[in-house]
């Protein structure tokens, strides 16, 4: 077992093993990068050594225990530093098997409970708000209002919209071919609304795209353009999202991603089936979609009392009783 080994050297190798072996996406890379280069420094802080100097060995049970209570004295978020486990758990898997470690050091350190937070979503009214902000005039305009309703339309993680290629739409049957996290594919439709505002941005796009990239063997030609036509990236989308939030006077910390949820929660109050939700966003665990449910409880009461036969029973009941008719 190389316990000598430089631990730095180690994440390195480990990222070279994510990147040819799993198909992450370079977000993620980044973030394990991230991560781990974080909790060698930190080892190396508390020891008095350099980065460099840190051996595997150093990797232990207190290591990850003094590196989350660091987290926890800089404010990180119980969510943050769960992630961060999370990515100190894989690696930690990765030294046993390949033998530079003999035991997990993680096994023994719990993961913080994440808070139970409800997603932003807006209004139909503030949507509608939303989807007129752009003007339909202008090149710019016509391509941010199809961001916004094909967000609105698909639910879509931002990562996918910036990544939809024009093989990836069919415009005529309003479906599009998603590429999402692990590399899984899935059909998601869209309405008409999308569909028009997709065909008046497509109209103003140039004849020759400048960015033209390679996937699998096929030539990759962008949906959604910046202004020298390359592909949008996912800070622009954002960007965009959040500058029309604030032209449409709604309130502040609307993004991307509240857009994904506001998809799941008018379907969900409108009689959407959860696990058709769940489809549509792609979601690998139907726990994940259940948090849907606890946005509107009114609403699903309503749809108990009007659809299970006793409370339909007793709710006609009370209504002949109200209107003074004697019981039986």
């Amino acid at each position: 077992m190389a316990e000598r080994a430089g631990l730095r050297d180690e994440v390195r190798g480990f990222l070279e093993f994510l990147r040819y072996n799993r198909n992450l996406s370079a977000h993620t890379l980044r973030a394990y990068d991230t991560d781990l280069t974080q909790f060698v420094a930190d080892i190396a802080a508390r020891s008095g050594r350099k980065p460099s100097d840190v051996r595997v060995d150093a990797f232990d049970v207190d290591a990850v225990r003094g590196f989350m209570a660091a987290l926890h004295d800089r404010g990180n978020s119980r969510a943050s530093s769960a992630r961060r486990l999370a990515a100190l758990r894989t690696f930690a898997r990765y030294l046993v098997r390949e033998e530079r470690l003999a035991d997990d050091p993680t096994a023994l350190v719990g993961a913080p409970r994440k808070e139970q937070t409800l997603p932003s979503h807006l209004s139909t009214d503030e949507m509608d708000r939303l989807l007129s902000v752009p003007d339909g005039l202008t090149i710019a305009g016509r391509r941010d209002r199809a961001i916004l309703e094909l967000f609105y339309a698909s639910g879509l993680r931002l990562s996918e919209l910036v990544g939809l290629d024009l093989d990836d739409l069919n415009l005529s049957g309003r479906m599009a071919r998603v590429h999402g996290k692990g590399g899984k594919e899935r059909l998601v439709p869209f309405n008409r609304s999308a569909a028009e505002a997709l065909k008046a941005m497509l109209a103003d796009h140039p004849p020759g795209r400048t960015e033209l990239t390679r996937r699998h063997g096929r030539v990759r030609r962008p949906v959604f353009l910046n202004l020298r036509g390359g592909r949008l990236s996912t800070r622009s989308v954002d960007r965009i999202v959040r500058q029309s939030v604030r032209a449409a006077a709604i309130a502040q910390g609307i993004s991307p991603h509240a857009l994904r949820h506001t998809f799941a929660t008018h379907l969900l109050r409108n009689g959407a089936d959860l696990r058709a939700i769940q489809e549509l966003l792609g979601h690998a665990r139907l726990s994940t979609t259940q948090r849907y449910t606890h946005l509107d409880v009114n609403r699903i009461i309503d749809v108990y009392r009007a659809a299970h036969p006793r409370a339909l029973l007793r709710a006609e009941g009370k209504g002949q009783r109200a209107e003074g008719s004697p019981k039986a």
